[in-house]
C-alpha cells in the first residue's frame, strides 16, 4: 500500500465522518492484510498537516481525535455563508462556564459564592444540553450537592485536546473583563484542572455530519447579551455563523 494511498483515504475519512478520528478509527479502515501500524498512520497525519500548510484548511486534534477544520484566519470570510445572527452568550454562562473549566470538579454552590449571585438554572440547563458540562458525582457534605466539570465534547468544540491546553488565567483576564466580576485569581498549581483528568471525560457522542466541514467554535465572550442570570437566548452554536477555527497550537505536531 503507497503512502499517497492511504493518506488520501485518511483525507476523505475525516472530510466524510462528521466527527473526529482517532488513530484507530482510521487504521480500521484498511483491510487487516494491508493495515497499517499507529506509527505510519501517525506519518500519514504528519503529510497530510504538511499538505494543508498555506491552504484554507488544516489538520487539527482534539481530545476525540484528528479533524479537518478551516484555519483561524479565514473564519471572517467562510462564516459568510451562515447569514443568521451569530451565537452569543451572556456573561453570566460565560462566567459559570469558566469556573467549572478552572475549577472543576465545583458545585453549584460554590459558583455562586464566587459570583456572589445565584445561578439560574437556565444556565447549568443550556450548558448540559450544549454537552459542555457534565455530573461528575456528589460532594459528601450535607445535601450531597452535585459535582460539575468539562466534557470531551467541551474539549472538541473549543479545539482542545487536554484540559491543561486552556489558556492561563492571566492570559484570560487579558483577554476579557470577566476578573470585574469573577475572582480568576489562581491561588496555587492545583486551581488548574490536573493533566490527566481528561480521563474523567465521556466517550463523545457522534456529531452531524457536516461538522467536519465547519470551523471549531470560538467563545465569544465579549458579547452583547445582557449582563445577568436571566437565562441564555442564544441560538444553536452548531449551526451559528459566529463559529471559528481553533487557535493554532504552533505546528502541526501528531501525538
Amino acid at each position: 500500500m503507497s503512502d499517497s494511498y492511504l493518506r488520501n483515504v485518511i483525507e476523505a475519512a475525516l472530510l466524510a465522518a462528521g466527527r473526529p478520528l482517532e488513530i484507530e478509527d482510521l487504521a480500521a479502515l484498511i483491510d487487516e492484510p494491508l493495515r497499517p501500524g499507529k506509527e505510519q498512520i501517525r506519518e500519514a497525519l504528519e503529510a497530510l498537516a504538511a499538505d494543508y500548510a498555506g491552504r484554507g484548511i488544516e489538520l487539527k486534534q482534539t481530545a476525540s481525535g484528528f479533524r479537518v477544520q478551516v484555519r483561524r484566519e479565514l473564519a471572517d470570510e467562510v462564516s459568510r455563508l451562515w447569514p443568521e445572527r451569530p451565537a452569543r452568550y451572556s456573561r453570566a454562562l460565560l462566567e459559570t462556564l469558566a469556573l467549572i473549566a478552572y475549577r472543576q470538579p465545583i458545585t453549584r454552590g460554590e459558583i455562586e459564592a464566587v459570583r456572589g449571585v445565584a445561578v439560574n438554572p437556565n444556565i447549568i440547563k443550556t450548558l448540559l444540553e450544549r454537552n459542555w458540562v457534565r455530573v461528575l458525582g456528589q460532594r459528601d457534605v450535607p445535601g450531597h450537592p452535585e459535582l460539575l466539570g468539562t466534557t470531551r465534547e467541551f474539549l472538541d468544540y473549543f479545539g482542545l485536546r487536554r484540559l491543561d491546553e486552556l489558556p492561563p488565567l492571566a492570559e484570560l483576564r487579558a483577554m476579557t473583563e470577566l476578573n470585574v466580576q469573577l475572582d480568576l485569581t489562581p491561588v496555587g498549581e492545583d486551581e488548574r484542572p490536573p493533566p490527566g483528568s481528561e480521563e474523567l471525560l465521556p466517550a463523545p457522542s457522534d456529531a452531524p455530519s457536516d461538522e467536519a466541514l465547519r470551523p471549531a467554535a470560538e467563545l465569544d465572550i465579549l458579547g452583547d447579551e445582557p449582563d445577568d442570570d436571566e437565562g441564555d437566548s442564544s441560538g444553536d452554536p452548531e449551526s451559528s455563523a459566529g463559529m471559528v477555527a481553533a487557535p493554532s497550537d504552533g505546528g502541526p505536531g501528531i501525538e
